[in-house]
């Protein structure tokens, strides 16, 4: 059941897909109240309810006992005390012993979550705008609930198969040359490789649909000789347009007259990475259309992924708040400035980014009439993700292309996939991008994934062969790192041998996990989840905060510790462990339900599958185009004939059926009989 509740004038989101009638009933299961235009809600929990959603946000998996902010934003050093990340999702889940509902604000604007931080035992949600629509979804079970918010919010994105392959990213590839390199080691040192992203240095002078001739004489040959290797290039697109007569994108747009405005009809601009930029005006469809339309030369030149990014919007400063600063400084200039006066200084300079004062100083134009930005602030990414994807749509029609951003809100699941920020090369932050998988996915966002390795600060070895391990599940399996930090290319490690056979692993593997990733978001399903949901009864289960659920019956556990040469495990049910080392080096573990000790070297990692649910190898290649989907050896921990639904389409069909790709594969009730582990099957398939 999906009931609606609609408060004050809610500003349209294109989240819901929906339509449903305005209840006029009180709201069920909280307390309302209203403050001026700020709306609250506000319920007492129960000693064992668990908080599940809110898709991107620290901490862990159940989201009780903090306070989170829905506010996008730009937060390059954040640690688990960050109450707003980039991205803001506003669907949670309430799971205990009595309830099992799930409630979702269609607000763009902050919001704000106490979840038991005030008080352990309350949970208070404020909506500073207090126009919003609110949806209560009542349903039987963790599952059926997520398939119901899906059902109101729409088809998870799709991303084309070669998708799925490993991608190699940095901020620094300045030149084609360089790009070259980075392939040919890869193919050099046996490293599978699908694509290559492409940081702020390819653009001219950082400015958006632009590339520098002088490092990419021709981008054309350049995307046509990589495609030749069989591998993509992914450029990056910012938000911000630079202020600059002369240069296309600005021109046409100053035209057009789709830019964000200040109050007296004069352009917003704010400093980006080309300097003083304008924003456009992604609420209107024109302006999202125009937008759009600036894609079509590298779409042309062959290129078929894209990241957008720096689209919170992020601002690194306004004139306003820089002549503020230097005001103040000259307030101080001569005199003594004690204590309060330096804090006060160093706040002012500070400050001038990312402020709410600039926030609040523009507007945009919503059916013709002004919204001012921080009334709608946490729609802009996922708005230029739609105006992205609703030229990729128009450019070809008939093909999936590849597209994630850093900023989104809901609905913005259904044109792209998000990366999980720019994180650090922190043990902590390898752990927290386990804990957000399975709240992204309840929020719609299959296809995600974190900075392998990390982007900020300088990567350890071991550190980066346990973030791989990881990403072999990830459906977005990206090693990103930023400019003047450890080079982190997996070819210039010692321990090369590990993680090139882990990412072969992920080769081996890919067709099944690609089969379990169509599956689930063709079926509305969850790829990655919570135990909770399989095992709502077990209280261990339900409070197992690393581990979660992959597909239709598997589990993965991840090292996330430093130095450590293996982890505990709880197992809910009786298993199967698959600890890889390659593609061809396995071993297959029998465990039964309960607590294990379970030896990982550094090159080991495992995953568990339930009993009557085989796992498929294919034998890998250097690409997911040269891979080989029809010959598999399936395992399984079975005593009896069992089955799977292997999914197999074109990688690219836009809106595949999925009755329609789905080929059977048996495991003969034999096959257990025959192996050397007593009740696993270990088959060899031909499909």
């Amino acid at each position: 059941m999906i009931r609606k509740y609609t408060f004050g004038t809610p500003i349209p989101t294109d989240a819901v897909v929906l339509s449903l009638p305005a209840e006029t009933d009180p709201v069920p299961f909280f307390t309302l109240s209203q403050s001026g235009k700020q709306m609250t809600l506000t319920r007492k929990l129960s000693p064992e309810d668990c908080l599940f959603g809110l898709g991107e946000s620290v901490r862990g998996i159940n989201k009780r006992g903090f306070l989170y902010r829905s506010w996008n934003s730009d937060v390059f050093n954040h640690t688990e005390s960050t109450e707003s990340l980039y991205s803001s999702h506003n669907f949670l889940v309430f799971f205990g012993p009595e309830s099992c509902f799930g409630i979702y604000l269609d607000d763009p604007g902050r919001i704000t979550w106490d979840l038991g931080y005030t008080q352990t035992d309350t949970a208070v949600i404020t909506s500073e705008n207090g126009d919003l629509d609110l949806y209560v979804l009542e349903e039987d079970s963790l599952t059926e609930l997520a398939r119901a918010f899906r059902r109101l919010t729409g088809r998870s994105y799709l991303p084309p198969r070669w998708a799925f392959g490993y991608i190699q990213s940095r901020w620094g590839y300045a030149s084609e040359q360089e790009v070259r390199t980075v392939a040919g080691e890869h193919r050099k040192h046996g490293i599978p490789l699908d694509g290559v992203c492409l940081d702020i240095d390819y653009m001219d002078n950082f400015k958006n649909f632009t590339w520098r001739k002088d490092a990419f004489p021709d981008l054309n040959r350049f995307s046509a000789d990589m495609k030749k290797e069989h591998i993509r290039l992914i450029p990056i697109i910012d938000a911000g347009i630079k202020e600059e007569p002369g240069y296309a994108p600005y021109d046409s747009g100053k035209a057009g007259g789709f830019f964000c405005k200040k109050e007296d009809g004069t352009d917003f601009t704010a400093a980006v990475w080309p300097g003083v930029c304008c924003f456009p005006d992604f609420m209107r469809e024109d302006a999202r259309r125009w937008f759009g339309s600036l894609y079509t030369p590298l779409l042309e030149a062959g290129v078929e992924g894209f990241w957008n990014d720096m689209n919170e919007p992020a601002l690194f400063y306004t004139e306003e708040r820089v002549q503020e600063a230097f005001r103040r400084a000259e307030e101080l200039c001569g005199g003594n400035v004690d204590y309060e006066a330096m804090w006060g200084l160093k706040n002012a300079f500070n400050g001038i980014e990312n402020n709410p004062e600039d926030y609040r100083s523009f507007f945009h134009s919503a059916d013709g009439q002004p919204v001012r930005h921080d009334k709608v602030h946490n729609l802009y990414g996922a708005s230029m993700t739609r105006a992205t994807a609703e030229a990729f749509r128009r450019f070809d029609p008939d093909k999936r292309f590849l597209l994630f951003s850093r900023s989104s809100f809901i609905g913005a699941h259904r044109n792209g996939g998000i990366w999980q920020g720019d994180n650090f090369s922190w043990w902590s932050h390898l752990k927290m991008a386990l804990q957000m998988l399975p709240n992204l996915n309840l929020c719609g966002f299959l296809f995600s994934g974190c900075d392998l390795g990390g982007f900020g600060c300088n990567v350890t070895e071991d550190l980066l062969a346990r973030f791989l391990q990881l990403g072999v599940f990830m459906p977005l399996m990206r090693n990103h790192s930023a400019l003047h930090t450890r080079e982190q290319e997996i070819y210039r490690f010692s321990s090369l041998d590990i993680m090139r056979d882990t990412v072969r692993v992920r080769y081996a593997l890919l067709p099944f996990l690609y089969s379990e990733f169509m599956k689930a978001a063709l079926t509305n399903g969850m790829y990655f989840r919570p135990l909770a949901f399989d095992y709502p009864e077990d209280r261990r289960a339900v409070h197992t905060e690393d581990q979660i659920m992959l597909g239709e019956g598997c589990m993965i556990a991840p090292v996330l510790e430093q130095n450590a040469v293996g982890r505990h495990v709880y197992l809910p049910e009786d298993m199967l462990m698959i600890r890889f080392r390659s593609p061809e080096d396995y071993d297959l573990i029998p465990l039964d339900r309960g607590d294990h000790w379970i030896d990982l070297s550094l090159r080991e990692f495992p995953l568990f599958v339930k009993k009557d649910h085989p796992v498929l190898l294919c034998p890998g290649g250097e690409s997911t185009e040269l891979l080989d989907d029809h010959i598999f050896t399936a395992v399984c921990r079975t005593d009896r004939e069992v089955t799977y639904d292997l999914y197999r389409d074109d990688g690219s069909d836009p809106d595949p059926v999925l009755s329609q790709h789905l080929t059977k594969a048996v495991l003969p009730a034999d096959a257990a009989c025959s192996s050397a582990v007593p009740g696993v099957a270990i088959s060899s398939l031909v499909l």
